[in-house]
């Protein structure tokens, strides 16, 4: 069968040595769009993500993508026991919790494990975790993700399941909105992700897709961005942890709304599409940001 289970839960995919640089940590905020708004170049708070004078910082979601920010090639689907193939899966989750602030440089480790598997019926759910230590052995963070595997359920597992995230029935402490720009899904490519789907228009046809999608990592930090700017006055030190649900897709030129709500010591949220034929068309979902 093209998944087992029994192969694939609790099946370790190795360690993985990486180092990041100041300036991978600054293109990868510029990717996702920092910088890109009037009089950016002026504000601190701005600079602080786009220089590495000052006080310079690093947004939470660079720790997803740093074990593979120099990677040039489409990213891999094998794994112990999952015969798949990249056009059929979607990002389905992401999450990342950080132990403290990510520094602008580093060396460090990460270790992958397979945790979950579900059966959709008409698709499989693939969980994994990964835990990043440094080269002095300081856990530095853990981040867990879900990809959906389109055709590849009904082979008897468990359907898993979530707890959504319910959002306040009053107005959002913040609500903003950012144009994803034509050329943002060719740059963001660039921070390690190359997946045709985003970049190949007829890749994302044969997928099922009307033209290249923006990377859901890219949405992610986008939000994260904004809800951070907009509720935590630009300090990325605040962050602990961010989780979404990827609930649909933007394509590059459409541009995405971000909602966020104080509550409960943390920030629920969600990202839609503003304005044109989608308006209102779910982005993230089950939106989370922990505070540290």
């Amino acid at each position: 069968m093209p998944i087992d289970p029994a192969v694939a839960i609790g099946a370790e995919l190795g360690q993985r040595p990486f180092s990041w640089s100041a300036s991978d940590v600054l293109l990868y905020h510029l990717a996702i769009g920092a910088g890109g708004s009037p009089g950016d170049n002026l504000d601190p708070a701005v600079l602080r993500w786009t220089a590495e004078h000052g006080d310079a910082q690093v947004l939470a979601s660079f720790g997803v993508v740093a074990p593979t920010f120099h990677d040039t090639e489409a990213p891999s689907v094998e794994m112990p026991g999952v015969q798949i193939d990249l056009g059929q899966v979607v990002h389905g989750s992401q999450s990342i919790t950080v132990h403290a602030p990510i520094p602008m440089s580093g060396r460090a480790t990460q270790t992958t494990t397979i945790t979950d598997v579900w059966d959709k019926g008409k698709a499989a759910v693939i969980w994994q975790e990964a835990t990043v230590t440094s080269d002095e052995g300081r856990d530095l963070w853990t981040t867990r993700s879900s990809i959906f595997v389109r055709g590849e359920g009904g082979f008897g597992g468990e359907r898993g399941g979530s707890e959504p995230v319910v959002l306040p029935d009053r107005a959002p402490d913040a609500e903003t909105t950012y144009a994803v720009a034509p050329n943002q899904a060719l740059l963001y490519r660039l921070c390690g992700d190359r997946n045709p789907l985003h970049s190949d228009p007829a890749f994302a046809r044969a997928a099922g897709f009307p033209a290249p999608i923006l990377h859901g990592l890219c949405s992610y930090g986008i939000a994260l961005r904004e809800l951070t700017t907009a509720l935590l006055d630009a300090d990325a030190t605040r962050v602990a942890g961010f989780a979404v649900r990827f609930s649909g897709v933007v394509f590059p030129g459409e541009t995405l709304r971000v909602r966020g709500w104080h509550e409960d010591g943390r920030i629920v949220g969600e990202a839609t599409v503003a304005g044109g034929e989608r308006d209102g068309a779910p982005v993230l979902g089950d939106v989370v940001l922990e505070l540290s």
